[in-house]
């Protein structure tokens, strides 16, 4: 190969790494949208536990007019009445999440966290089976780890934070609670829902542990462990980065006062 041939080769080859270069960076550490704005919670609209009445009799004519006076049904107030709604704080909450990688040759447990997590649920300390939670919203723009740069690949490349910017969890049904609450006491029960990441709504299960400090103030945490195949995050080819878990933790610990 003549020097003319073999010049024109190197300057394909600097154009191909130059090209390369600009698209890991663009594509994988490039800059990222930041957070739209504080993140708030969607209202929980509380719905009243349906109460069964005892059937009447049956009667082949006209009933006769009750007598005046309070009736049972009077007694009774509201269910929706007895229900205490809750709102996470943000200054004493987080949302987290936690996977395994190889680190330029040594194992490292990465966690991000971010503060901006939202949500409401409502609670009847009579009656805990009654409890109901609303969507839980985590603004994945704001998820910062040890390493900024590690930071740009997951907005950029694994979460498209600037074209999905919030994860929801969306419950469906809670299970494990019953009978009444104690202030100071833990408490253990499942949230199942469905969970959004990007473009892919998975079902879930949430194990929950709250504890109310007072009338008015709750505290927990929330964990699950989900595949990030089944949400279809891919994890981009970086020098000295290997063998990143397929299994991430999820958690969010809360504070939440009565709204």
């Amino acid at each position: 190969m003549n020097r003319r041939n073999l010049t024109i080769v190197a300057a394909l080859v600097v154009v191909i790494i130059a090209g390369a270069g600009v698209w890991l960076y663009n594509t994988v550490l490039g800059d990222t949208e930041a957070a739209s704005g504080p993140i708030t919670a969607v209202p929980l609209a509380v719905s009243a536990p349906t109460v069964a009445s005892p059937d009447a009799p049956e009667s082949a004519g006209p009933t006769e007019a009750p007598a005046a006076g309070p009736t049972e049904a009077s007694a009774a107030a509201p269910a929706e009445a007895t229900l205490t709604k809750f709102q996470i704080v943000q200054a004493d909450s987080k949302a987290s999440f936690t996977l395994d990688e190889v680190l330029k040759g040594e194992p490292k447990t990465v966690v991000g966290t971010t503060d901006q997590v939202a949500g409401e649920l409502a609670v009847n300390p009579s009656d805990l089976s009654s409890a109901q939670v609303g969507v839980i919203t985590v603004n994945a723009r704001t998820f910062a780890t040890d390493s900024s740069m590690r930071d740009r690949a997951i907005k950029n490349f694994i979460l498209n934070t600037d074209s999905y910017e919030l994860i929801t969890f969306t419950p469906t049904g809670v299970t494990g609670l019953s009978g009444s609450g104690a202030p100071g006491t833990p408490y253990s029960f499942q949230i199942a829902g469905d969970l959004t990441i990007r473009d892919k709504t998975v079902p879930v299960v949430f194990e929950a542990t709250v504890t109310p400090e007072s009338a008015s103030r709750l505290s927990g945490t929330a964990t699950t462990t989900v595949n990030r195949a089944d949400f279809g995050l891919e994890i981009p080819s970086v020098p000295s980065v290997a063998n990143v878990s397929e299994q991430v933790k999820l958690e969010i610990s809360f504070v939440a006062e009565a709204a």
